[in-house]
């Protein structure tokens, strides 16, 4: 059994930073991608920014310059530093892992966190 979970966000004023953590853990044989999903209330869930094994970076446009993903491949952690917080960032933020896990014969299955609330306030 694999899970994926976060840590971080809060409520900042616009400008401000956050720091959102997430951890892959149990039985992980690779890790194919990591990254950040966002939904704002009402919308649909998009895409924030992905790491994929390689190291290469997919940023959603409304966030480069301002998020910057990490990522630690020895503990299975992506760490996301958000800077210039706009309100229009406010959403939920979940942690997307692309993951095989041992004994699974598909080489890539999504798993998603429970999701941790970024509030941005103008």
């Amino acid at each position: 059994q694999v899970q994926v979970v976060e840590s971080g966000g809060g409520l900042v004023q616009a400008g401000g930073s956050l720091r959102l953590s997430c951890a892959a853990s149990g039985s992980i044989r690779s890790i194919n991608a990591m990254g950040w999903y966002r939904q704002a209330p009402g919308k649909q869930r998009e895409l924030v920014v992905i790491i994929r094994s390689s190291g290469t970076t997919t940023y959603a446009d409304s966030v480069q310059g301002r998020f910057t993903i990490s990522r630690d491949n020895a503990k299975n952690t992506v760490s996301l530093q958000m800077n210039s917080l706009k309100p229009e960032d406010t959403g939920v933020y979940f942690c997307y892992a692309n993951m095989r896990p041992y004994g699974v014969l598909n080489p890539g299955n999504d798993y998603w966190g429970q999701g941790t609330q970024v509030t941005v306030s103008s």
